[in-house]
């Protein structure tokens, strides 16, 4: 999508500005006064992920930054080999440096929970929490343990795949989609997936991000990990089994799990008021004084 004339009519655009950090150009929303919360979407969102639970975080006090991932949404990808787990981790650490970020805590959902706790041991969070929704913190088992790694190099590599999966998405594609991670959106939510999945370079960069994505190392380190984490699972999750995030939390030595019945894998988009709620009660920041926080304006 391009920058500006396609993000007029985003969700929370009045927020946004473009952040050059080198090797990327990152399309940013930040909002708000107080403890800095981070938030990073998953696999093929961008921050339209957030347009429910950004102004309730606002309106409560937390100061709040969100992100597209490289080449996804607008944020311009500068080096396709920096689409795995480490380098998007270690980008992201370089901006909170430059821009000054100091994150009491990090919002995440799927892939960008695996994220969360690779900068919580690049020493992004030394005093903070994760907050994780539907984390993809698993490993594929039996046979797409090796045909989906090796579909994705594959349509990773072809320049021609972008181009044809963008050219062909329809709202009755988008909408299947979504349907098969066990969550139900409105028409809203449908409509932002489509421009999504209709951007090439968005598409592009996704099948970039799962090319280069491997967990083996993060999940071996887990029981290393003690940042307070809090993984919020919706029981119908058709991308994610929830039973992952409780796998997970068995090895984090600081980590407790709630699940969430009726919703799927897009939990904070099809209940933002629930999940916002469930954020805030899990946010254990030590405020000092603060003077009444600003009615949100989108």
């Amino acid at each position: 999508m391009r920058w500006p004339q396609d993000a007029q009519n985003w969700p929370l655009s009045a927020h946004s500005r473009q952040v050059l950090c080198r090797p990327h150009r990152w399309h940013v929303q930040e909002a708000g006064e107080g403890p800095s919360l981070l938030l990073i979407h998953g696999a093929g969102g961008a921050t339209q992920s957030w347009r429910g639970i950004f102004p309730p975080l606002v309106n409560a006090g937390y100061h709040c930054v969100a992100m597209d991932l490289p080449g996804q949404g607008f944020t311009q990808l500068g080096a396709r080999q920096r689409c795995g787990l480490d380098h998007m981790a270690e980008d992201l650490r370089t901006l909170c440096r430059q821009e000054g970020w100091r994150p009491s805590a990090i919002i995440c959902h799927s892939a960008g929970v695996a994220i969360a706790l690779r900068l919580a041991e690049l020493g992004v969070l030394p005093k903070g929490q994760i907050i994780g929704i539907n984390a993809a913190l698993g490993t594929f088992k039996g046979v797409a343990g090796w045909l989906f790694p090796m579909l994705a190099k594959v349509l990773a590599i072809n320049p021609l795949t972008a181009s044809v999966v963008s050219g062909t998405a329809t709202a009755h594609t988008v909408k299947r989609l979504i349907e098969g991670t066990g969550s139900t959106l409105d028409q809203t939510g449908q409509d932002l997936y489509l421009r999504l999945i209709k951007d090439r370079a968005h598409v592009d960069g996704t099948l970039a991000m799962m090319a280069q994505w491997k967990l083996d190392g993060l999940l071996a380190r887990l029981s290393t990990i003690e940042t307070p984490t809090t993984l919020i699972t919706g029981i119908t999750d058709g991308a994610v089994p929830f039973q992952t995030s409780h796998e997970a939390a068995a090895h984090l030595p600081n980590c407790r799990v709630i699940d969430l019945p009726n919703l799927g894998h897009l939990a904070h988009e099809e209940d933002a008021d629930q999940v916002a709620e469930l954020i805030l009660n899990a946010l254990a920041i030590e405020k000092g004084p603060q003077t009444e926080p600003r009615p949100f304006e989108s």
